[in-house]
């Protein structure tokens, strides 16, 4: 059987208008591929398909949309990249003005660009949330929480709760490998974590260890990184995310004719903001963080380039997002007005991600979705493209979304994607609890969306596709269309726990470093 490998590089996403400081009707659905196209086809489900990409693509028998050319491959490929705070504010099919991004491009001008992607607000529930398919009230990290950092909690292998989708693919036959970033366990604890996580092989950042600050603080030029045959060390004059990419294209080199589960979760374009290697003269933080995203998309064309070497691209869906938006302070243009970075806010320009879908001749081409996806759907997606079943015992809140990227089907089972995460945990006797019994979050579907307190109350509702920005709340509005959304998500409010789940770990020593009561 043929083999499909597939890269899922994820960023941040949502309609462009909705990032805009002052909204408009022309931001909706910008983006490389309508200008490009021009005149587009709305299809059921809320897909645009580019007439001119998709004839372009359609794979030879005349089925433009890659269904009967997915039905002979079993066993793909998949590389999942995750970029550190960058809003679709900063890629240009998302309609960025002040920055060129033509690999990311591509990938969208081939592919699906989705306008309805939620990540969480912050990095350890993104990086939960993606490994184990839950949401963060279900897993506890609904709060961020830098284990090498502050010690104490950490993801633990050893409960059901954080089986991973690394897991799961190795149960499939998959050799897997991630390299990057993970700040959820420490490796001077237990240096083989991501073997017991259902890693094969990796090479990550071990992340700013307390107690080895001098050593591990440095995130991108000569960075502290852990590999399985020579444990954590300094690579001297290196650059993180060349160590990582260089890492990953070897491991693909070499496991090319195995079915591979790839995980990168890029460390740029957080901070600190630095000059990279091409563009060392760089002094605003601005222009630093500029430099950072085209080195992005420096990294994701060599990954391209060495499929085509490889000669696996024709069997390579790639999937690009990040773990939330771009941090305050870092303001782009969209339309001509300016988006600010809002990571770690609840806001659209907070968690609605890039997500971009490509893979020739296999995920139909030129394709706009508003179709709603979340990070909990990734792991069940891995799992149905892998030809896989999930454990009948393993709980997960996702559903996969392979029948859309795959061209089967115009939308996914979504009716409606929640974000959550607060900024960080606190120690208590008990160990690491989150601020809140019940965690503050924003639950939407293709329209409305409502916020929830703490207090498990809505109390802002708002039209999307009326006010992107989410200026007017629409909570005590008698229209009878406000009403009814409000009515389906207090249903939704209703079915959630009135606690969410602690951190899923055993206690152990406590080390020099824990952060304390």
């Amino acid at each position: 059987m043929k083999r499909l490998t597939i890269l899922l590089f994820l960023s941040s996403l949502f309609t462009m208008s909705a990032f805009a400081d002052t909204p408009t009707k022309s931001a909706v659905h910008h983006s490389v591929l309508s200008a490009a196209d021009g005149a587009t086809a709305k299809q059921a489900g809320g897909t645009e398909r580019s007439e001119i990409d998709s004839r372009k693509a359609a794979p030879k028998g005349g089925n433009r949309r890659g269904a009967s050319t997915q039905a002979s491959i079993s066993k793909p490929n998949i590389l999942y990249i995750m970029l550190d705070d960058l809003g679709k504010e900063w890629v240009g099919c998302y309609g960025a003005e002040d920055i060129k991004t033509p690999n990311i491009d591509a990938l969208a001008a081939g592919g699906m660009i989705f306008n309805n992607a939620y990540s969480m607000p912050s990095c350890t529930p993104s990086r939960t949330t993606v490994l184990s398919g839950k949401y963060p009230w279900r897993t506890g990290w609904t709060s961020h929480w830098d284990v090498p950092r502050w010690g104490v909690a950490y993801f633990d292998w050893k409960k059901k709760e954080n089986t991973t989708f690394a897991t799961l693919m190795k149960a499939n036959g998959y050799s897997t490998c991630a390299v990057g970033k993970w700040q959820i366990n420490d490796f001077r604890v237990e240096p083989h974590v991501l073997e017991k996580h259902g890693f094969d092989d990796w090479a990550l950042w071990t992340g700013c260890e307390t107690g080895n600050d001098k050593v591990s603080k440095s995130r991108d030029y000569n960075p502290y990184i852990n590999t399985p045959t020579e444990g954590s060390k300094t690579y001297k004059g290196k650059f993180l995310a060349d160590v990582s990419t260089d890492y990953l294209i070897n491991y693909m080199r070499q496991h090319k004719d195995e079915p591979m589960c790839l995980y990168y979760p890029m460390p740029l374009p957080h901070p600190p903001l630095v000059a990279t290697p091409d563009e060392p003269n760089v002094k605003t933080r601005l222009d630093k963080h500029k430099a950072m995203v085209r080195y992005i998309d420096k990294c994701l064309g060599q990954i391209v380039q060495t499929l085509d070497e490889l000669k696996i691209r024709n069997r390579t869906i790639i999937i690009f997002s990040t773990d939330n938006g771009t941090i305050p302070g870092i303001t782009g243009t969209v339309n001509g007005l300016p988006v600010r970075g809002e990571k770690g806010q609840k806001t659209e320009r907070g968690v609605c991600a890039p997500f971009i879908v490509n893979g020739p001749g296999l995920v139909p081409a030129g394709i706009k979705t508003d179709a709603l996806t979340d990070f909990t759907d990734l792991l069940p997606t891995f799992v149905e493209l892998a030809g896989g079943k999930l454990p009948e015992d393993l709980i997960i809140d996702g559903k996969s979304i392979a029948p859309l990227i795959l061209g089967k089907q115009d939308d996914t089972p979504r009716q409606w994607i929640m974000s959550m995460g607060e900024s960080s945990g606190q120690i208590t006797k008990d160990g690491v609890r989150n601020k809140d019994a019940f965690g503050k979050r924003v639950i939407r579907d293709k329209q409305y969306k409502v916020w929830v307190t703490n207090k498990k109350k809505i109390n802002r509702l708002h039209d999307l596709s009326a006010d992107p920005v989410e200026q007017t709340n629409l909570l005590k509005s008698s229209e009878p269309a406000h009403q009814k959304a409000l009515a389906k998500f207090q249903k939704i409010v209703d079915s959630l726990p009135d606690k969410d789940a602690h951190r899923f770990y055993e206690p152990r020593a406590a080390n020099l470093w824990d952060r304390k009561n």
